[in-house]
């Protein structure tokens, strides 16, 4: 995909008053044992308090300093926050199959706007530390974003998208979870990644694979979408992790790695938090990310964006690996 405006040089309109802590170090790169991540940018403080991360000063610029449509829009979704629990009706329902429930969920957050759900355990080891949550399942959605904005990135129309698809996802997981509370189940929504890993979640049910740009990419949409989640003790059959050939691919393209101005991707995988995994250079990546109002060049440009391209991408590398080619 070819990008219908100029991306900025990385030089930042701001300084902050105390150097924070290296991202990547909070982030636990290159740390060989395996623990649990910590918050280093975005954080509600919902479940736990808000506590003080260390790259706070930027969170606030980046809110604060976006235009007043995205603002705005932002203000909406935190609101809607409001409905993301609640209390559950009467008591909950039998379920006896497992599967046609599951089922049942997945056609439901079709009805509610999702483009694509899957259903895993929720996994308390792979959560932001002091932060904990009483499900058990997981039910993560993805909300597509509109092609024709998002190539446009960065500017004020592809971040508008970015903020619009958070709200329809923000939307479509609380009503599903207020659906799981009318059949008697607690279940609650979340609408965004500020309080929640869902990357993680996501790749265990299936939604996609990890890119060499950090962000999932589905087989059908590339990574051209918002992951939201909802969590519930509603018994469901589980999904499992996909294959559609993303590290064959990642691993040879250098598209992403090429285009990101600030030069935070890697063509190699990297240690973090004892899992070798592709990893985005936060100490460059964030400045950057703050300064255009939400980058998403790399998502953008990613080969498997361009609408019918996955399918045949996944086709190709899952040929080529068995062939041994």
């Amino acid at each position: 995909m070819k990008l219908k405006v100029t991306a900025p040089p990385p030089k930042y309109p701001f300084v902050m008053q105390h150097t924070p802590k290296s991202g990547n170090s909070v982030n636990g790169l290159g740390v060989a044992e395996k623990i649990r991540p910590h918050q280093v940018f975005h954080n509600t403080g919902r479940g736990a308090g808000r506590k003080a991360i260390d790259w706070a000063a930027l969170d606030t610029f980046f809110n604060m300093s976006k235009p007043w449509s995205m603002f705005s829009a932002n203000m909406l979704t935190w609101w809607e926050r409001r409905n993301a629990a609640g209390p559950v009706f009467g008591e909950p329902v039998e379920v006896t199959d497992p599967q046609a429930m599951a089922e049942e969920i997945k056609i439901k957050a079709k009805k509610f706007g999702a483009d694509l759900a899957g259903i895993t355990l929720y996994e308390e080891d792979i959560q932001y530390e002091g932060r904990t949550w009483p499900y058990k399942y997981a039910i993560c959605i993805a909300n597509t974003m509109n092609i024709n904005d998002v190539e446009h990135t960065p500017s004020k129309r592809s971040s508008a998208e970015i903020v619009k698809a958070y709200r329809r996802g923000s939307k479509s997981a609380n009503k599903i979870a207020n659906y799981i509370r009318s059949l008697g189940w607690q279940a609650e929504a979340f609408g965004n990644g500020e309080d929640i890993m869902m990357i993680p979640m996501a790749i265990k049910a299936g939604i996609g694979q990890l890119g060499k740009h950090g962000s999932v990419i589905s087989k059908d949409h590339g990574p051209n979408f918002r992951i939201s989640l909802i969590l519930t003790d509603m018994p469901m059959a589980l999904d499992g992790p996909t294959d559609i050939g993303v590290d064959d691919f990642c691993t040879k393209c250098q598209v992403c790695t090429n285009a990101c101005p600030p030069g935070a991707l890697s063509d190699q995988k990297q240690i973090v938090r004892g899992i070798e995994k592709w990893y985005v250079d936060f100490d460059k990546c964030v400045p950057y990310f703050a300064l255009t109002h939400g980058c998403g060049i790399c998502l953008a440009i990613c080969p498997w964006t361009d609408p019918g391209r996955g399918a045949v991408i996944s086709q190709k590398m899952l040929k080529r690996r068995q062939s041994g080619a």
